[in-house]
């Protein structure tokens, strides 16, 4: 495969709005050691990049500047010491930054292979929400087949993809989403009930099915002491982002006399070691969910590279349901 010199790129031209994003010309990046290039078929398009975008999201040293953690294409080059990829190779990849752009850099142990049967569009969908579920939901909390299990923002692309792995899992589901229509959608992906947050008030709803034994969370604010009461005892609350804020005031008596665990993660900061061994529990546990029919990406809508400030104005809208990514290449 012939890797130019240059390629097209959306960068963050300042924080801002989704008016920031430009798009523009840079170099193409040459793999290292245990890196692999990717020709970019598709790019994932999540919240992190709006955060990002907006300034409040930097990336780690040493990552490319450019917005996107996730993307689909081919293998165009190959680094020293990797042995399992071969210039060619359709792949899916975590990436710590750069995937709004023609070629990417990843670590050669955060890549996948597609999924068989899969398209590029679909595949460009799993790496940054099934890394993100598995670790905080199997590995950090514990989920155990027959618990009941409560994800917030069910529509999500991180809530949709909770919901059929937990399912998939042998858990019981419940979910929150903002509309009936929403709520329609979980309880199609496997949620046994799914509260529209605007109608009813999912404590008591969860507490009455005997209360949640984990929790995955992003909403944060509010919600944090609500979790507590809907956990039952021995449960664990997992936090995973704060779309309402970090601060709120708990009484923490609560979560002695009841056994409560109470965590959480971000995975861009974490090290390549734990996201590689992330990627082989991906691998050797969702990926036979994949090929058996279990869990499939929900997708909301496409847009090209070139407007990705559409994009960016479509994820953080309300009535978005599942993912959306940037087409880039063939």
């Amino acid at each position: 495969m012939t890797v130019p010199d240059t390629m097209q790129a959306i960068e963050i031209t300042e924080p801002g709005g989704p008016e920031v994003l430009t798009l523009t010309k840079v170099p193409v990046p040459l793999p290292g050691h245990g890196q692999i290039l990717i020709r970019v078929a598709y790019a994932g398009v999540n919240r992190p990049d709006a955060l990002q975008r907006a300034g409040s999201y930097a990336p780690p040293a040493n990552a490319s500047p450019l917005p996107g953690l996730e993307a689909s294409g081919r293998v165009a080059a190959i680094g020293p010491g990797v042995t399992r990829w071969a210039v060619g190779d359709a792949v899916c990849a975590l990436l710590p930054g750069g995937g709004y752009a023609e070629y990417v850099l990843t670590a050669a142990d955060h890549v996948l292979p597609v999924p068989e049967g899969m398209s590029l569009d679909q595949a460009a969908c799993l790496p940054e929400t099934c890394f993100t579920v598995w670790s905080n939901m199997v590995m950090r909390g514990g989920l155990k087949a027959g618990e009941r299990f409560l994800v917030h923002g069910g529509t999500s692309g991180i809530g949709t993809t909770a919901i059929q792995i937990a399912r998939a899992f042998g858990a019981r589901v419940f979910t929150t989403a903002g509309s009936d229509e929403k709520c329609a959608v979980c309880t199609g992906l496997g949620a046994e009930i799914a509260v529209n947050y605007k109608e009813a008030d999912f404590v008591k709803l969860v507490t009455d099915e005997g209360g949640a034994d984990l929790i995955l969370d992003m909403v944060g604010g509010s919600y944090l002491p609500r979790n507590i009461r809907s956990l039952a005892d021995d449960g664990r609350l997992v936090q995973i982002a704060f779309l309402t804020g970090p601060k709120v005031e708990l009484n923490f008596a609560e979560m002695m006399v009841r056994r409560l665990t109470i965590t959480g993660s971000t995975l861009r900061p974490q090290s390549d070691l734990a996201k590689a061994r992330i990627a082989a529990e991906v691998e050797r546990h969702v990926w036979p969910m994949i090929a058996r029919g279990a869990m499939r990406p929900v997708m909301d809508s496409e847009f090209p590279l070139a407007d990705a400030a559409a994009a960016h104005r479509q994820i953080e809208s309300p009535g978005h349901i599942g993912k959306i990514v940037l087409k880039v290449g063939g």
